[in-house]
């Protein structure tokens, strides 16, 4: 019996010690993620860029072909007229930088398997199969880090093109259960990405595709171990089946919070990722802004879409956009880098974010306020209000506080007419300590 208690003992302790350790290595994975992230969350803006051989004949990137929409064969002929004549990084990237972005991401491959670099592994690429005959992507690369930018590298997991991946369109497969093929094309994929991770060692990998196979059949977790073999605080996106840092909901902003922390809205300029002459259905700079500062207000980040032509110049209105939201961010950069979440939207009507300390409010209007705006349930004194990019210091006044209530009152900021940006305004209001929110229903007379 006494052994009997001593086994019990023994294992008590041991269990508790593996209780300890994996709760000390979940704490360190935590610590980890929130060090690598710390950028990301700071840079709130971040450029795509959809670039290959569909914009010679203005075609939908890829799912032309896999929708049957027109024959593989003709989508592919392509690549004889993508010739990336005009193509000049620097222009792009001197862009992309004016419009207030901190980082920008590639589309390295599509899911048409046409890859952006000279790869080694396979036969699809700018350098062999089109009359441009460049690496573009090192190109593009060299500029970026050059301009100080964060690099991120778009990547499709699954390839339509590949002679041993089991789908090529929406009613042609090549295979099913040829586990030896299978593992010719795990073996393509992960040394794809081997070149791109040892060559160029990204700051971020946006993947896409992975909706085909499982986690297990990608091996998502053996490819996050290569990445960050190389380079230990690579981000990666969601879309690695439950291996990403990050969530990426696509065109639609959550109407509410998303749950994960980091989160980023990749949107389209008009309707289309990659370049078509015939849409121009184009969102206004004001429709992307309020977008824009949509997602600062939930916490998260926006990551707007540019489409090159195949000679590598980009349309005239993509253009103006980029430079209408560097007019707004450089005016406005205090409230958008460094920014978190901001106040529920019952409070405020309208956008808000807080700064680090979350002793700044900030408020975003977008449209005119008829000479005030309203916050509800603040319980902080406020110290000071300006108007965020000239520095005009605005009244405000505080009505419905009762001595005898513990509810806030609501303190109304008055908003002058020269004041207002063209786009959205923004207000900060400096607090005195960390923002404290009344949520109650209120309360009726108890003394007067």
């Amino acid at each position: 019996m006494k052994f009997k208690h001593i086994l019990t003992a023994v294992s008590l302790t041991l269990l508790c010690q593996i209780t300890s350790a994996q709760i000390t290595k979940t704490i360190e994975a935590s610590e980890q993620k929130e060090k690598r992230m710390e950028w990301f969350h700071q840079a709130k803006l971040g450029i795509f860029i959809h670039w290959g051989i569909y914009a010679v004949n203005g075609v939908s990137e890829s799912w032309s072909f896999y929708n049957n929409y027109l024959p593989y064969d003709e989508y592919m002929k392509q690549a004889q007229g993508f010739t990336a004549s005009k193509y000049n990084p620097a222009e792009w990237v001197r862009l992309i930088k004016e419009s207030g972005a901190k980082y920008t991401v590639i589309t390295t491959k599509h899911h048409d398997g046409v890859a952006l670099w000279d790869t080694k592994v396979g036969e699809l690429s700018v350098v062999k199969s089109t009359p441009a005959k460049r690496d573009l992507l090192a190109l593009f690369v060299k500029e970026v880090r050059k301009q100080d930018l964060k690099l991120g590298f778009y990547y499709s997991l699954l390839d339509w093109s590949h002679p041993d991946y089991p789908n090529k369109t929406k009613t042609e497969t090549r295979y099913k259960d040829d586990e030896a093929r299978w593992k010719r094309f795990q073996t393509f994929n992960f040394a794809q990405l081997e070149e791109l991770n040892s060559r160029w060692k990204p700051d971020l990998y946006w993947f896409d595709g992975d909706w085909e196979q499982s986690a297990e059949r990608w091996d998502s977790k053996g490819i996050v171990e290569l990445l960050r073999g190389k380079t230990k605080d690579v981000i990666i996106n969601s879309r690695i089946q439950g291996y990403g840092d990050y969530a990426t909901p696509e065109q639609g902003v959550p109407v509410v919070r998303p749950k994960d922390k980091y989160w980023e809205l990749c949107m389209t300029m008009n309707d289309s990722w990659g370049y078509q002459p015939t849409d121009k259905n184009y969102k206004s700079s004001n429709i992307l802004l309020r977008t824009f500062v949509d997602c600062l207000s939930n916490g998260g980040n926006m990551l707007l879409d540019i489409a090159p032509k195949e000679d590598g110049t980009l349309p005239e209105e993509q253009v103006q956009i980029l430079k209408d939201f560097g007019r707004w961010t450089a005016k406005h950069k205090e409230a958008i880098y460094d920014t978190q979440a901001g106040i529920p939207s019952e409070h405020f009507q309208g956008y808000t974010s807080l700064n680090k300390g979350k002793d700044i409010l900030y408020l975003y209007l977008p449209y005119r306020p008829n000479g005030i705006v309203e916050i509800k349930g603040l319980v902080n004194k406020v110290n000071r209000v300006w108007v965020v990019g000239n520095g005009t210091m605005l009244n405000y006044k505080v009505h419905n506080k009762n001595y005898w209530s513990g509810v806030p009152g609501n303190l109304y900021i008055y908003v002058p007419e020269h004041v207002l940006d063209k786009d959205i305004t923004v207000l900060a209001v400096l607090l005195d300590g960390p923002i404290e929110l009344y949520r109650g229903e209120g309360k009726v007379i108890e003394n007067n």
